[in-house]
Parts: C-alpha cells; sequence; structure tokens
C-alpha cells in the first residue's frame, strides 16, 4: 500500500510546495478541494514533475462533504501516513461590521472542519499505530489583527486544537503538529517562500521528541 499524503485545503502556493516535499520522500499525494478545475491542473502540473497524486472533492465547511470524501478514499486507498490541514478562509473584514452567521460559517472552514478530518483518519492510524497530524497555523493567533477576525479567531482555534490534540495523544505514536506561519506567504521571499515553508512540515512529520509546533 502507497504512503498517503493527505492535503486538505489544497492550493497552488503552500499546497503544491508540501506536495512536493513529500512527494520527494516517496509519498503519493492525495488533494481535498471544492474547485475540481483547479484540482485537475494541480494534478497536471504534478505528473509533469513525475508524482502520482489523487483529489476528491470536499468543501473544508461541509462537515458532511468531507466525511464522505475521507470515506471514499480510504476504501480506495487506504490509510493516510500524513494529513494535513491546509484550509482557511482569508476573509478581510473588520470586526466592527463581521457577522454572527460569517464567524459561524468561516469558523467552520478555519477551525471545525480539522476536527471533521481528524476524526475521519485517526481511528485508522491509531490501528496502525502510525500516523501524522500537521495544521497550518498562523500569526494571527499569536497577533490578532482587527481586521482579520474571523482568520484570526480560525487560527487561534487551530492553534489549541493541535495544542490539546498533542496532549491527548501524547501516549500515542501518532504525531501532531502546527506551523504556525507569521508572515505572508511570497515565492520569492527569502524566509516565506512556499518551498521553505513545506520543508517546517516535513520536519515536524519527522521530528523526535514534544514538539508540537514550529513559529516561523
Amino acid at each position: 500500500m502507497a504512503n498517503l499524503c493527505v492535503i486538505v485545503g489544497m492550493g497552488e502556493g503552500n499546497g503544491m510546495a508540501i506536495a512536493r516535499r513529500f512527494a520527494r520522500e516517496g509519498f503519493e499525494i492525495v488533494m481535498l478541494a471544492r474547485n475540481e478545475q483547479k484540482l485537475q491542473s494541480y494534478q497536471t502540473t504534478l505528473a509533469a514533475d513525475g508524482i502520482t497524486s489523487h483529489y476528491f472533492l470536499a468543501d473544508a465547511g461541509d462537515a458532511a462533504a468531507l466525511t464522505a470524501a475521507f470515506s471514499t478514499l480510504q476504501d480506495q486507498l487506504g490509510t493516510p501516513a500524513v494529513l494535513i490541514y491546509n484550509a482557511a478562509v482569508p476573509r478581510m473584514e473588520s470586526i466592527l461590521q463581521t457577522s454572527y452567521d460569517t464567524l459561524v460559517s468561516d469558523f467552520r472552514a478555519n477551525v471545525a472542519g480539522a476536527m471533521v478530518c481528524i476524526q475521519a483518519v485517526l481511528p485508522a492510524m491509531q490501528q496502525q499505530q502510525q500516523g501524522s497530524l500537521l495544521l497550518t497555523g498562523g500569526g494571527f493567533a499569536l497577533y490578532p489583527q482587527p481586521d482579520f477576525v474571523s482568520l484570526a479567531i480560525g487560527k487561534a482555534g487551530i492553534r489549541v486544537l493541535a495544542n490539546t490534540l498533542h496532549t491527548a495523544l501524547q501516549d500515542s505514536p501518532i504525531k501532531v503538529g502546527t506551523v504556525t506561519i507569521c508572515g505572508t506567504v511570497n515565492g520569492n521571499d527569502p524566509k516565506y517562500g512556499s518551498d521553505r515553508i513545506a520543508e517546517e512540515y516535513w520536519q515536524l512529520h519527522v521530528a523526535e521528541g514534544a514538539e508540537y509546533e514550529i513559529v516561523y
């Protein structure tokens, strides 16, 4: 059975860089997102690099769609070795204008979707006594900004989710980690380029010891 790295919230920046980084280590890539045209494009690009990938459609804010996608994924491909939750709604909107519905809707994709994905793969990982659960965090969790309130709440939630999961699974071989990215991802930036950030996910996956968060 292939080594599977599942990326939820696949995108052309960090998502593609993470896919390439794990593929270098022999992983097949499984992509989840809601836009099939973009997923097909990513698959074509990865194939040109000799990387085997698969994709499934699901909106990160839709629990039923995520559950169905993971059920099909595991039936067809097996248990993922790595789950990376990279989905977020990067909404720019002031705390003074944000509505209840906006906060709740964004929270589904920013945090609650991660829990759905984790619960979908964790039982099989525990049965196999191996696996990594890696979450994309953000600097807004540490330094919230009033014009990105829903994203700040989401990244704070991801950080708490990683912390509590790490504690709950500390006696388990399952690894939990989050990369708290304290900058704007930019391919030309020597620090915040996607390839450099992708390396941090790999380091969390292979790390020995109690570290669960990389503040980057």
